[in-house]
């Protein structure tokens, strides 16, 4: 540039020099400025059918459809010719040969390799030997012989053509195929189509769905598209998932270059790779960028694959120590209209867990699959059916409870397996096949079977489980121990299905919140005190300036305006219209009683303790903490024991008047006092607030 401002200057025809500051590209990997020239190139005329490629682009389901729609969509809309060719050494050569004939250059192209034997002037010549190349030949010793015939550079420009109208001999052009061409025949190439395999690609063609990262929506994803619509008139594939960006923690895109790069190798090292693809899959839709955590990730195989491994584990712990035998949980099942509740209870909400996955996995909502399949695992299967069932598998009532529990758990485990499979390969194939003995459970098929759905009983226990937590919420917030018995649990209910199934399930809700009983109450009790207060982030905006009134009398609204709002979404109160959405409803605690509301089901717990009620609670932290000594000691879970211990005279009275119920439950033949100050081996306990000494000796 300076030395043509100098050569104008010289010349006197230079009118005024000036700097503009402008982007310029550079290199992304060495940063260095790049220039661009103008070069010739070979096209495919794609403007030509642009609009048969948007219309059959409108048949893909994509995910998101924004991308289609959008990025994709705008692509086609603005459609340029493609510039196949590229001035390279390595890849497939352009199969087009020209010559000079009559004053012009004539090109004829070569459509496989029977063609070009027919027309080569030299292709025995060039291809004559095995090893055609003498200074191939020790690289090439003992390749097979389709190896022999390599149509790459620099063989393939060897060939030469005779021309059909001068006679002349054609050479092949020097370029070679922009190498997205090769990805987007990937669905034909790979079977030789149309020289080998017509039925087999025909028959799967187009590709049922496919799946690659945003950055292809102008690579793969338009190479595919374009071909398939030149060549067949047709989509190359009908489902897509685009998958976005992975960037860290911070929000910021990975780059060795700034250094902020997670190594997957590693993780799956560390993790195992079902955790990482687990946690890629349920984290997030793969269509949004994800912020990578590796705290999380450790949350997910904490929470969801350590449930699943102690499910397994537990389940064959029990098998080997009552003998159950691998033919007794396939074959000779008991009929499910014969199994007791809670076993028809998992196998149905397990059967429209299955439903409901196959829905989601059928319009590729992964993300949401993923999700329901962690709630099942975790919440139904662990937390509430192995929980409530695990003295039952140790101690059956007879042969059939044990079959039915354990024929119940099988199922549901090798089933739960199977759906976890697609995203979780590995561990779920090395599960399955240890429990059924089958060879792999990528060769299994999920069956549905919608009769053994029970809506009243899933109804009926889900109710039964919000209750629960509900309460044990409770508890935690105004720390009271679930092993303190309490004396009344008051449910507030405004219809008769909702309490018949509040009552169906009281056995099972006083048993898992300790409470002695449980009644019914009305909604519009006395004893549930509510109150409204306005909720500023939506109801500042709606009412403006008269927020400030609004806030004043919302606290005033009478108990039929807040009941309105909780049945009914909305109400009028003093000339104002509010919804649920306006305002907060709260409960005010009266005196010995808790009170809280969740999703239109309010609770009121009786908190007062009398003297019944807290000797039952020691004995049951008594209880708690010697099978917390027993598993620390690696005793077996029926082993027996005998317990001595210690304690000022009070508690020790409250221990011993519960010796059977402790007995029972820590399986002790012996529940004695120490007779003298020597206590040998002992552990100190602290039982609510009062120590106890404890000696556990295994018989």
């Amino acid at each position: 540039d300076d030395d043509i401002i100098l050569k104008l200057k010289e010349e006197k025809k230079l009118y005024k020099k000036e700097k503009f500051v402008h982007s310029y590209p550079h290199c992304w990997r060495c940063h260095s400025p790049l220039l661009y020239y103008a070069r010739e190139s070979w096209y495919i005329n794609t403007s030509s059918y642009k609009d048969k490629m948007i219309k059959l682009n409108n048949e893909i389901n994509w995910y998101p459809p924004e991308t289609g729609t959008g990025r994709f969509g705008n692509w086609l809309e603005e459609n340029r010719d493609w510039a196949l060719s590229r001035d390279r050494y390595w890849g497939t050569p352009l199969p087009i040969w020209g010559c000079e004939c009559e004053g012009k250059t004539r090109y004829q192209a070569i459509g496989s390799i029977e063609e070009l034997k027919q027309k080569s002037l030299n292709f025995y010549d060039v291809f004559k030997e095995p090893h055609y190349d003498p200074a191939l030949r020790e690289l090439t010793a003992g390749l097979p012989a389709k190896a022999d015939l390599d149509l790459h550079k620099p063989f393939i420009d060897k060939i030469k053509i005779k021309c059909d109208k001068c006679g002349g001999e054609m050479t092949r052009v020097t370029e070679v195929i922009d190498a997205w061409y090769d990805s987007g025949s990937m669905p034909f190439a790979q079977h030789h189509y149309p020289f080998e395999n017509k039925e087999l690609f025909e028959r799967n063609y187009p590709a049922d769905f496919i799946a690659e990262g945003v950055d292809q929506t102008r690579g793969w994803f338009y190479s595919l598209h374009a071909i398939g619509t030149f060549l067949f008139n047709d989509k190359a594939y009908k489902n897509l998932i685009v998958n976005d960006m992975i960037l860290d923690e911070g929000g910021r895109k990975m780059s060795k270059h700034i250094g902020n790069v997670l190594d997957p190798f590693e993780l799956m090292d560390k993790y195992g790779a079902d955790v990482l693809r687990w946690y890629l899959i349920s984290s997030s839709p793969p269509w949004r960028s994800k912020m990578f955590s590796e705290t999380d990730l450790v949350e997910v195989r904490n929470k969801f694959f350590d449930t699943i491994i102690n499910t397994y584990r537990f389940f064959v712990l029990y098998c080997n120590m009552l003998g159950v035998k691998p033919e007794e949980l396939s074959g000779n099942t008991v009929s499910y209209e014969k199994r007791p509740e809670i076993d028809r209870w998992i196998v149905s909400s397990f059967e429209k867990t299955k439903m409901l996955y196959i829905d989601l996995m059928d319009t590729y909502q992964i993300t949401k699959a993923a999700r329901l399949l962690s709630e099942f695992t975790i919440d139904d299967l662990s937390n509430w059916y192995i929980r409530r069932n695990r003295r039952r598998f140790r101690l059956p009532q007879n042969e059939e409870d044990k079959l039915s529990a354990y024929q119940t758990l099988y199922e549901v485990l090798t089933g739960l397996l199977k759906l976890v499979s697609p995203v979780a390969p590995f561990l779920s194939d090395k599960l399955y096949r240890n429990l059924t003995g089958d060879e792999s459970v990528h060769l299994s098929y999920i069956e549905h079977d919608e009769d053994k759905i029970d809506a009243d009983l899933n109804y009926n226990m889900d109710l039964a489980k919000k209750i629960v937590s509900l309460t044990r919420f409770i508890r935690v917030k105004n720390d009271l121990k679930t092993r303190q018995p309490l004396r009344q649990l008051l449910v507030a209910s405004s219809n008769d299905m909702e309490r018949d199934a509040i009552e169906v399930m009281k056995d099972i809700i006083l048993e898992e919140v300790n409470v002695k009983s449980l009644k019914f109450i009305d909604k519009s009790s006395g004893i549930i005190n509510r109150k409204a207060k306005l909720n500023f982030k939506t109801a500042g905006p709606k009412f403006g300036k008269e927020v400030k009134k609004v806030q004043q009398i919302v606290p005033e609204m009478l108990a039929e305006n807040i009941n309105e709002i909780m049945t009914g979404g909305m109400t009028s109160f003093m000339g104002y219209s509010l919804t649920a959405d306006d305002v907060i409803i709260y409960t005010e605690n009266i005196e010995g009683w808790v009170i809280e509301s969740q999703d239109n089901i309010t609770v009121a717990l009786d908190t007062k303790l009398d003297e019944e009620l807290l000797t039952e609670g020691i004995a049951r932290e008594f209880i708690s903490k010697v099978q917390t000594i027993r598993k620390e000691r690696d005793m077996d879970v029926n082993d027996k024991i005998k317990i001595t211990f210690k304690a000022e005279h009070e508690l020790e009275s409250i221990i011993s008047s519960q010796k059977k119920y402790i007995s029972d439950q820590t399986l002790a033949a012996e529940l004695l006092p120490a007779s003298d100050d020597k206590l040998n081996g002992y552990e100190e306990i602290n039982l609510n607030g009062r120590l106890c000494k404890v000696s556990i000796e295994k018989l």
